[in-house]
């Protein structure tokens, strides 16, 4: 069993006259979540994010979508990517990179991570239409912009083929769990070692 000092979990909140969100968060969990951004297709993509990887996440999220879904969107990926960094600390022991891709049925999308502390994201998905159910197809960037920017990772993610827009946005989430299951790991070889030959990650 973990101890105190082991553990990495964090929990964040983040409240604004747009939006009032709470994360809580475990890297080292078994993919259980609790999800409520009053946003359906946006819970399921949690949801997936959270089963894949195996991270424990609860999320609780108020927001003005009497106006859009833009700032709940964004605000979520802000504050899950606050949490991911602050669990994982000093950032020791970790595998850092991960590549995956995942096929869904006629869609293939591929994910690339550095968990660096240099925030970066690029971004090679198209979508066939301007709304997925009432969710504007262009948020998704924006989550996963606040997510990489706040996780101080680097996010590299390409929709290589696909059609159905549903599945190009699920498997990008997916995409997303796998690689940072595999990346935020502690590698038994490099543990206690910040993966980098600065000694440091981020400058």
């Amino acid at each position: 069993m973990k101890t105190e000092s082991e553990s990495r979990s964090a929990t964040v909140e983040r409240k604004t006259k747009e939006t009032n969100v709470s994360v809580s968060l475990d890297l080292d969990g078994n993919g259980e979540y609790d999800v409520d951004t009053g946003i359906g297709f946006l819970d399921h993509m949690l949801e997936q994010l959270s089963r894949h990887s195996l991270m424990d996440l609860k999320v609780s999220a108020k927001g003005d979508l009497h106006i859009d879904y833009h700032h709940t969107t964004e605000d979520t990926g802000i504050v899950i990517g606050e949490a991911v960094r602050r669990a994982l600390g000093d950032f020791k022991g970790i595998r850092r990179y991960a590549t995956s891709v995942i096929p869904m049925d006629e869609t293939c999308t591929r994910v690339s991570i550095d968990v660096s502390q240099r925030p970066y994201l690029v971004w090679k998905v198209n979508f066939t239409k301007p709304k997925l159910g009432e969710m504007d197809t262009e948020l998704f960037k924006e989550w996963f912009q606040a997510f990489a920017q706040n996780a101080g990772i680097t996010l590299h993610i390409e929709n290589m083929y696909g059609e159905n827009n549903h599945h190009i946005v699920e498997s990008c989430f997916k995409g997303l769990a796998r690689a940072l299951r595999e990346a935020v790991e502690i590698d038994p070889r490099t543990s206690g070692r910040v993966p980098s030959t600065k000694g440091v990650l981020g400058n």
